[in-house]
C-alpha cells in the first residue's frame, strides 16, 4: 500500500488536490502518514507485549480457590516449597510485618480504589470543625463505623474516633492523656510477655516525665497507677491477651490491629475504653499511615487529640481519603454474593500459609509454632484456629540462638525473642511477605536436618 499514490489517483478523480501543495509538501505527508501506520503496528505489538507480561506476571502469585467442601486451596504452581529453585545468593527478609500479601488482591481490584484528589482540595488544615476530632475527614469516620459494623469486632455506638498517624502515633497519644500530668512522677506502662518489641522502645524513646516503660506485667509487683498495653491478637504470638496485672489502679490500653477475622476467630464485639487499630494490618495499607482509636471517656480523646496537634498538627487528608475508599471496597465486598470477599480472600491466603508452615514445621522436627484452640467466629459462621500475622518460631533445643542460626545458615533475617521479652531460641518471621519469599523461606526450613548441624 503507497499512501502518496492513493492520495494522487483520489485527487486527480475527485480534482481536490489543492495547487499550493508541492511535491515536497506531499513527500512530508506520505512520510507522516507511513509513520502513523509503523506506530499503530508497534502499539499493537505492545500491546501483546504488556497482555504476555501481565499473564506471566500473574502466573507467580497463587490462585486462592475454595473447594466444594469450604477449604481453600492454592494452584499446583505457588506454595508448592518442595519444587522452589533455591537460590544461595539470596537473603530473604521474614523480619518486619510488611503486609504484601494482600499486594495481588489490591492489583486485581485497584480500579476500585482509584481515586483523583484536584490540587484545590485538603487546603485547610480542618476537617469538620463541629467534631472534637476536627482534622478527622467525615467520609473516614463513616466507613470506620460501618467497617467495625460488618465485621463485628469492635463497638463503635457512644465513641470518639480519633485518627492517627498509624497505630503508633495513637499509641504515644493515648499514653500522653493517660499518663498523670501533676508532679508524681512518670507512670509505668507494662505489657505481658512476650510483647510487641517496639512498645518499650517507643515508651522511653523521650524520656519523657510522664511515663516509662515499666516491663514484663507478669512480674510487675509495684503500687500505684499503672498503664497495661494488652495486645489481642498478640504480636508476636498470635494468642488472644486479657489483662493480667491484678489493681484496681490500672489502666488499659488495647491495641487490637490484628482483630480480624483473616488473623482470628470474631468471637465477640470488643468493648474497652481505648482500642487501637490500623489499616496496615486490616487491609494491608501501611504506606498510607492511617490507624485510628476508639475511645470511650470524651476527656481522653480530647488529650489525645490534643496530642496530635502538637505532634503533627493533624492527619494527611489525602491519605484519609484512600483510606475511607479502601474501607467502602471492604464492606461493599462482605455483602457481594457473587465474588469473594476481602476477608475470604484473605483468610484463605492466611490458612495456606499456616498449613504449609506447620506441615514443614512437623516434617523436620527441628523448629515448631504454636497450637491455637478452635474457636466458632461470628463473621464466618465456622470454627476454626487463629492464623495469625507473625509465626511465633521456636527452633529445638539443638538450636542455642534461633535469630543467628537461620540468619547464618538458612539467609533468612528474623527477629529474635530478646526483643519481645523472651528466650533466644524465639524468633519473630512474618506471614505476610510476598509468595516467592514465603515459599524459598519454606523451601529452606524444609530441607533442614539434625545431620546438617
Amino acid at each position: 500500500f503507497d499512501p502518496l499514490s492513493a492520495i494522487l489517483q483520489f485527487g486527480e478523480k475527485m480534482g481536490q488536490i489543492p495547487r499550493v501543495l508541492s511535491w515536497r509538501n506531499m513527500l512530508v505527508l506520505s512520510l507522516a502518514i507511513n509513520f502513523s501506520l509503523i506506530l499503530k503496528i508497534l502499539k499493537g505489538d505492545r500491546e501483546r507485549v504488556d497482555s504476555w507480561d501481565r499473564t506471566a506476571y500473574v502466573s507467580i502469585w497463587p490462585v486462592v480457590s475454595t473447594t466444594a467442601s469450604g477449604s481453600s486451596s492454592l494452584s499446583s504452581a505457588s506454595c508448592n516449597y518442595s519444587k522452589i529453585e533455591e537460590d544461595d545468593d539470596r537473603t530473604i527478609n521474614l523480619k518486619f510485618g510488611d503486609p504484601m500479601v494482600y499486594e495481588r488482591y489490591w492489583q486485581e481490584n485497584g480500579e476500585v480504589t482509584t481515586m483523583v484528589i484536584p490540587g484545590w482540595q485538603s487546603l485547610s488544615y480542618f476537617s469538620d470543625e463541629n467534631n472534637l476530632c476536627w482534622f478527622l475527614e467525615p467520609e473516614l469516620g463513616k466507613e470506620i463505623v460501618r467497617v467495625h459494623k460488618v465485621v463485628g469486632n469492635a463497638v463503635t455506638q457512644d465513641r470518639f474516633i480519633v485518627v492517627g498517624t498509624g497505630s503508633t502515633q495513637l499509641y504515644q497519644a493515648a499514653l500522653y492523656a493517660l499518663s498523670p500530668h501533676d508532679d508524681s512522677g512518670p507512670i509505668n506502662v507494662v505489657s505481658t510477655a512476650p510483647y510487641y518489641s517496639s512498645y518499650p522502645l517507643i515508651t522511653d524513646c523521650l524520656k519523657s516525665g510522664l511515663y516509662r516503660w515499666g516491663g514484663d506485667a507478669k512480674t510487675y509487683k509495684e503500687d500505684g497507677p499503672y498503664i497495661e498495653l494488652v495486645t489481642s491478637p498478640n504480636n508476636p504470638d498470635g494468642f488472644l491477651r486479657e489483662s493480667v496485672v491484678n489493681s484496681s489502679k490500672g489502666i488499659l490500653i488495647h491495641d487490637l490491629a490484628y482483630y480480624w477475622p483473616q488473623y482470628t476467630p470474631i468471637t465477640s464485639a470488643a468493648d474497652h475504653d481505648v482500642m487501637l487499630f490500623t489499616a496496615s494490618k486490616s487491609t494491608g495499607h501501611a504506606g498510607m499511615r492511617i490507624g485510628w482509636a476508639l475511645v470511650k471517656d470524651r476527656e481522653t480523646a480530647r488529650k489525645m487529640i490534643e496530642y496530635i496537634e502538637l505532634n503533627t498538627i493533624g492527619v494527611s487528608k489525602d491519605s484519609q481519603l484512600r483510606v475511607a475508599k479502601v474501607l467502602k471496597v471492604v464492606s461493599d465486598s462482605c455483602g457481594n454474593e457473587t465474588a469473594k470477599s476481602f476477608f475470604d480472600h484473605s483468610y484463605d491466603a492466611m490458612y495456606e500459609r499456616w498449613k504449609l508452615l506447620k506441615q514443614a514445621a512437623k516434617d523436620t522436627k527441628r523448629f515448631s509454632v504454636p497450637d491455637f484452640a478452635s474457636q466458632r467466629c461470628n463473621f464466618f459462621g465456622r470454627v476454626f484456629e487463629p492464623q495469625p500475622a507473625f509465626a511465633w518460631f521456636k527452633c529445638g533445643e539443638e538450636i542455642v540462638d534461633c535469630e543467628k542460626f537461620l540468619r547464618e545458615e538458612k539467609k533468612i533475617l528474623t527477629k529474635s525473642g530478646k526483643h519481645f521479652g523472651d528466650e533466644l531460641s524465639y524468633v519473630r518471621i512474618s506471614m505476610l511477605d510476598r509468595d516467592t519469599n514465603f515459599n524459598i523461606f519454606l523451601h529452606r526450613i524444609s530441607s533442614s536436618s539434625n545431620s546438617t548441624l
